[in-house]
């Protein structure tokens, strides 16, 4: 387990040391969910399947769509035989 003892300064805000935000792929405009579980905070980067599928998540949306309106012709085909 890694270590980190951060700083808050004005307003709350902290500093995520560079080496994890390269590790993660943290960079200015990403977001981050808070979690509090008892006495403790985590950070969790939230992933879509855009995120998932890199340089190719457009494409990967699109095929979701696909998919997705394909999947409707069909439950519309088995509710109205």
């Amino acid at each position: 387990m890694e270590r980190y003892r951060v700083k808050v300064h004005k307003k709350g805000l902290i500093v995520i040391p560079a080496n994890v935000r390269k590790r993660f792929g943290i960079h200015e405009g990403t977001y981050l969910e808070l979690v509090v579980e008892d006495n403790s905070i985590r950070l969790i980067i939230p992933r879509s399947l855009k995120d998932a599928f890199g340089v190719d998540g457009k494409r990967a949306m699109e095929v979701v769509r696909l998919i997705h309106a394909s999947r409707r012709v069909e439950v519309e085909k088995e509710i109205r035989p």
